[in-house]
């Protein structure tokens, strides 16, 4: 995650937002992000299958990189804030992070696959920053693309009730969490497809009924079976929404 638009994109500006996010100790739902993080990791693994070389943009609280590494994904890290590197570096001896912004960063060699998770949602140029993505991958290479859903299920009750006046308006937890936009998959298509990616399989995770801050006290059977139940729903009722592109392969 980066910070919201109004603060200067660099690295302590980065340093700032972890300390107030990640590392904070007083995010209330910090239990209901992790259990959707925890339980996608099967998901993600399968996106990047047989892929040598894989990218994950953003270290966070680092449970996609444990989980990924776990299941034998062989990842590498690029983070720009030099806090969070430095956490993933102590954590993960051997792992691989690079430090720098992801709109200014250049990788030394084309991965077989990107990992980015809740990127495009809180850059200033989603479409610009796709392009440089897709720059990294190999030709036939994968970007897999993940971001909170505006039409998911929490969403549509939302405006149903008046409590929002659009599917795409921005929360207070939208803020906190330095969200510029929310993207409906058809939207969220067209801009993969901008930076001259080919749009595949489509992903999705968690029936979110309410927002974060009323389902505190769900017990966590429920929670799983909110996620469990996403299986077999359209993903444009889940909370989370992502794609699975590939390069092509010219000629």
């Amino acid at each position: 995650m980066t910070p919201s638009a109004s603060a200067p994109l660099d690295a302590a500006a980065l340093d700032r937002f972890a300390r107030d996010y990640y590392l904070s100790g007083t995010v209330d739902d910090e239990a209901i992000e992790d259990l959707q993080q925890v339980r996608s990791l099967d998901l993600l693994a399968s996106a990047v299958a047989g892929c040598e070389r894989v990218l994950e943009l953003g270290y966070g609280m680092g449970r996609t990189t444990t989980g990924l590494r776990e299941r034998g994904v062989a990842i590498d890290v690029l983070e720009g804030s030099p806090l969070l590197a430095a956490r993933a570096r102590a954590a993960h001896p051997g792992l691989t992070v690079h430090e720098g912004l992801f709109e200014d960063w250049t990788p030394p060699a084309a991965y077989d696959a990107v990992l980015a998770l809740h990127v495009a949602e809180h850059v200033d140029d989603p479409r610009a920053l796709l392009r440089r993505i897709a720059s990294w991958v190999r030709p036939g290479g994968r970007v897999v693309v993940v971001v909170p859903n505006a039409e998911s299920l929490h969403r549509r009750l939302a405006v149903r009730m008046g409590l929002q006046p659009r599917l795409d308006s921005l929360s207070p937890r939208d803020a906190l969490v330095g969200h510029q936009r929310v993207y409906a998959l058809d939207e969220l298509r067209a801009d993969i497809e901008s930076a001259g990616l080919r749009c595949g399989a489509e992903l999705g995770w968690f029936l979110k009924t309410l927002p974060n801050a009323m389902m505190l006290d769900f017990p966590p059977a429920l929670l799983e079976a909110l996620f469990s139940v996403s299986e077999e729903l359209d993903p444009r009722l889940l909370a989370n929404i992502g794609v699975v592109a590939e390069r092509p392969v010219e000629g």
